[in-house]
């Protein structure tokens, strides 16, 4: 609930006044500070029953049980019907600044108001890849974000987010989509807020540190540690607990602008938003990838899992199956909730959840090595890799198992006591692609942010779509459906500059054997500033927070069309292809001309390319006091990621 202005205020200061309160026509810098957290502080929900703690109670008198992934949910299928009331405007309005010749936006959409699924249907997707993917891509969302500043100018994106009915995020990418929904769909320039005292997104103190002692967070590290040891602690009591407890706690308190990081705030509470509930924003959706018993390394066709507001489960023909969010915990058993077995809530609680996602981080927390940090808490981290192995150092535990007994005959975790889960990139899927190709959600074109670290010098080179691409090819059936369009090999990214620009796959929807999106790939690049840093930097101060930030909105934008000036033009000819192509509408002669330039056109040349080292293309940003960045200077990166966890992280 968002407090009235004064109330917000006086608890801001810390004082208690009265409705009439007269504030100083110019606020001091603290004051503005407070003012700014407070005005943030009200947004989420935090309904967990007992903060960390799951806690078991009354069930509803509709007991909630494990539903078949034959079809979307009722409560996303009512959902979508209110999304849509709102991003057909969006979309009229979009298309309609972008003025492309040829093309009536206002007359087209007119004309199909009575079947608006004959309309474009858009999903974005934000890649892995730790601070760099949450802070590249929170760039890339400011651009398409027309609540943002100039965004609507000529050459800018603004109204891209507006229109979709999708926002995914992976790893890196689920902070940025975790911490704008946790706080209320906020926007970037809130997150951002470039009073260092009033921002949330204060990646200056190192995660390690904890929070500066100002805002809400006022913890020094040995507190610090101490909040987050006893949040674990509390849970534990009566489930089993993981590194990934520790590591979503951390990230809370980065993430969530909520006192103590926000224990008591859950991931399901967004469907109660009433911004949410109203389809006035996307649906955010979070992956992770299954681990099954045994298995030290994640197949490519391991199971994939999403957490959307409403459930958690997979479409894959494995586990085949969701769950309700909110009842995340309970104990079920062959898709049911046994009479007299209580309902779980708080389990999914939305740093755990964020953890997960993201649970190759884990490692983050076992190289610490400060005499600060109080002792208590390295030996927690100490027992559970007593308990679980060092190999098993960046699992989630899900239990009980919510898919235990459930689909025994295909499901590989079914006769498991825990669900465990890992990183969502390990299966080097490091876009979360996986949720939005599926064919029950009828996406049309695909925004594909990629962060990821594949070169020697930390930039993306395909293998993200790379990977999805084998998978919905792959002889074992987990694709179940799922069709992606046919992407080039790594050394064809690089050779023919596939990663240097937006690219297109998928142009020709009539090669394609089913449906499937059009995948606009938006790859990192050195706009204003070399973003390439490492996946594992921990730290970074506001000045090169907010060129990173700025580079990936000139990375989405083409540098405000300088780069391009068709750029924008095509980007509305990508979301309208699809649609055209169902409404029998001829091509607009600019769109011919923008997919001639940007689709791939299947060229290949898999030559070993050398070194891929991209120079800046703009005007470099000025960056104060950040530590030394050094173009090229990634490998020892990659040297201290193999040591310390056995792989690179995409």
């Amino acid at each position: 609930m968002k407090l009235p202005l004064t109330a917000a205020i006086c608890l801001a200061l810390g004082v208690s006044c009265h409705a009439s309160i007269v504030l100083p026509r110019h606020l001091t810098p603290e004051v503005d500070a407070s003012l700014a957290l407070a005005a943030l502080e009200h947004r989420a929900l935090p309904n967990a029953p007992n903060g960390y703690t799951p806690q078991g109670g009354a069930c509803p008198s509709n007991r909630p049980s494990v539903r078949s992934a034959d079809g979307l949910s009722p409560q996303e299928t009512s959902w979508l019907q209110a999304r849509r009331n709102n991003t057909v405007p969006a979309m009229q309005q979009f298309l309609s600044r972008l003025n492309i010749a040829g093309f009536d936006a206002n007359a087209y959409f007119s004309s199909h108001q009575s079947n608006t699924s004959m309309l474009p249907n858009i999903g974005i997707a934000v890649s892995g890849g730790g601070y760099r993917a949450c802070m590249t891509g929170g760039g890339a969302l400011q651009a398409f974000d027309s609540r943002e500043t100039n965004s609507t100018a000529s050459g800018h994106l603004g109204g891209l987010l507006q229109s979709a009915t999708y926002l995914a995020g992976l790893s890196g990418g689920s902070w940025l989509v975790g911490s704008i929904y946790v706080n209320n769909f906020t926007t970037m320039s809130s997150l951002l807020n470039n009073h260092a005292a009033s921002s949330l997104w204060e990646f200056q103190n190192s995660i390690f540190k904890g929070p500066a002692t100002a805002g809400l967070q006022v913890l020094d590290t040995s507190h610090y540690y101490d909040e987050i040891y006893n949040n674990v602690q509390a849970k534990s009591v009566n489930f089993n607990t993981s590194i990934t407890d520790y590591w979503g706690r951390a990230l809370s308190f980065q993430m969530i602008n909520a006192t103590n990081g926000g224990p008591g705030y859950t991931w399901s509470s967004i469907a109660l938003d009433d911004q949410f509930s109203k389809g006035q924003t996307p649906m955010p959706i979070v992956v992770a990838d299954g681990r099954a018993p045994g298995e030290l390394l994640i197949p490519a066709n391991t199971t994939v899992y999403e957490f959307n507001p409403f459930e958690f489960g997979t479409f894959d023909p494995t586990t085949y199956g969701f769950v309700p969010l909110e009842f995340l915990g309970s104990n079920f058993s062959g898709g049911v909730l046994p009479d007299g077995a209580q309902c779980v809530r708080g389990f999914d609680n939305a740093g755990y959840i964020m953890g997960t996602s993201s649970s190759l981080f884990n490692q983050f927390l076992l190289q610490i090595n400060d005499s600060s940090i109080p002792s208590i808490f390295r030996s927690a981290l100490t027992t559970i890799l007593t308990d679980i192995g060092q190999a098993n150092n960046d699992i989630a535990s899900y239990e009980p198992n919510p898919f235990h007994n459930y689909h025994p005959s295909t499901s590989r975790v079914a006769q498991a006591p825990a669900l465990t889960l890992v990183d969502g990139g390990e299966d080097l899927q490091n876009i979360p692609l996986h949720p939005l190709i599926q064919p029950l959600r009828h996406l049309d074109v695909i925004f594909a942010v990629d962060s990821s670290a594949d070169t020697t010098y930390l930039w993306p080179n395909g293998t993200a779509l790379v990977a999805t691409y084998e998978r919905s090819l792959n002889t074992s059936g987990i694709a179940n459906g799922t069709v992606f369009p046919p992407v080039p090999d790594q050394n064809t990214f690089v050779n023919l500059g596939l990663n240097t620009r937006p690219t297109f796959f998928g142009c020709d929807a009539a090669n394609m054997s089913r449906p499937t999106p059009l995948v606009v790939y938006i790859s990192n690049a050195p706009y204003v500033y070399y973003s390439n840093v490492s996946t594992f930097d921990p730290a970074y101060n506001v000045s090169e927070r907010n060129a990173i930030v700025a580079n990936g909105y000139e990375v989405a934008t083409r540098a405000n069309g300088t780069g391009d000036a068709m750029w924008p033009v095509c980007v509305g000819c990508a979301v309208l292809e699809r649609s055209l192509g169902r409404t029998g509408t001829t091509v607009p002669d600019v769109c011919r001309q923008c997919f001639s330039k940007y689709c791939w056109d299947g060229t290949r040349n898999s030559t070993v390319p050398v070194d891929y080292n991209p120079v800046l293309s703009g005007q470099a940003v000025n960056v104060k006091g950040a530590a030394s960045r050094v173009r090229g200077g990634g490998v020892w990166v990659i040297v201290l990621a193999v040591v310390v966890s056995g792989l690179v992280l995409a």
